[in-house]
């Protein structure tokens, strides 16, 4: 379980203690190797449009390191909300302060009021939805609908929408000519990434290059427009971890795994940006392609559970 949108289907704080009680033990075991790794994972595929949930799920059992734990995974995700808020600093200044003066001067075509507003407006869908099927479904977290085989299968269809996106995307608008609309459009497909393996980043990058946004642009905009759900989530984690305790996790190992992922999330915001510049999206087509297949492959084959 990690601190991305997914983890807006875990706000019932009743079911996180329960899973947290019996994962402390597990989390007890990771050593300072294994807690680097984690982070690199935890910041690595937060922000690429691969899904951070599948990987922190699937790669450390295919190691045979077991769960991390709801405690170490929820601790360590602090450093991927630090390094998106520490990247976008003056975005997020610039946004607040811009459009509380376009306010006051009435004028509401401003840049900085139509992204406030449609990063406001964009973040209510996976709030909504994220709500709406804890209510209707309150054992989700552990229901056949957050298996290996639904993560598989969403990886391999994301992939294909991404593709899509990019063959049929015009690309031409940039960051100047954000609608408020992009923001919601945007904001619905994000409401995706509670399907385990969709990907928060990628279901809106891919949402950005099908109402035309620029690579870049899209990727940009998906960050800023993750920052208010990745936040939301991380705090309902965390509240829950300083109740329940963190178990007997070594602190050494967790504050590596947390600096891990603060780096690492950096890094890969600033990359996938420069990268998305001048290339195209296809390398994660194909990554999120081959990384459903395998995982099929190995559950179907025995070398993983279908849990």
């Amino acid at each position: 379980m990690i601190f991305t949108p997914d983890l807006f289907l875990n706000l019932g704080a009743a079911d996180v203690l329960a899973q947290t009680a019996s994962s402390a033990s597990i989390g007890s075991d990771i050593n300072i190797i294994e807690a680097f790794f984690l982070g690199l994972i935890q910041g690595v595929t937060e922000f690429l449009p691969i899904s951070s949930t599948a990987h922190l799920k699937v790669i450390p059992v295919m190691l045979g390191w077991g769960d991390p734990g709801i405690a170490f995974t929820a601790i360590i995700q602090l450093g991927s909300i630090v390094a998106v808020v520490w990247f976008f600093w003056q975005d997020l200044v610039q946004v607040v302060l811009g459009s509380w003066q376009a306010i006051q001067k009435k004028d509401y075509e401003s840049v900085d009021f139509r992204l406030a507003l449609g990063i406001a407006l964009g973040t209510i869908p996976i709030v909504f939805f994220g709500l709406l099927i804890k209510l209707l479904i309150p054992d989700y977290d552990n229901s056949p609908l957050r298996s290996m085989v639904v993560i598989a299968f969403a990886s391999i269809g994301m992939a294909f929408l991404l593709g899509l996106a990019e063959n049929i995307g015009t690309r031409k608008r940039d960051f100047e000519q954000l609608k408020v609309r992009d923001g919601v459009l945007m904001g619905l497909a994000e409401a995706l990434a509670l399907i385990p393996g969709v990907s928060r980043s990628g279901s809106t990058i891919t949402a950005g290059l099908f109402i035309g946004l620029e690579r870049a642009t899209a990727a940009r905009f998906s960050f800023l427009l993750g920052i208010p759900a990745i936040t939301l989530a991380g705090i309902v984690e965390l509240k829950t971890v300083l109740v329940d305790g963190i178990g007997n996790i070594p602190i050494f190992p967790l504050l590596v795994g947390l600096i891990s992922a603060a780096i690492f999330s950096y890094l890969s915001i600033a990359w996938l940006i420069r990268y998305l510049q001048s290339k195209s999206t296809w390398i994660f087509v194909w990554y999120r392609l081959a990384f459903g297949v395998m995982i099929l492959a190995a559950v179907w084959g025995g070398a993983l559970k279908n849990i």
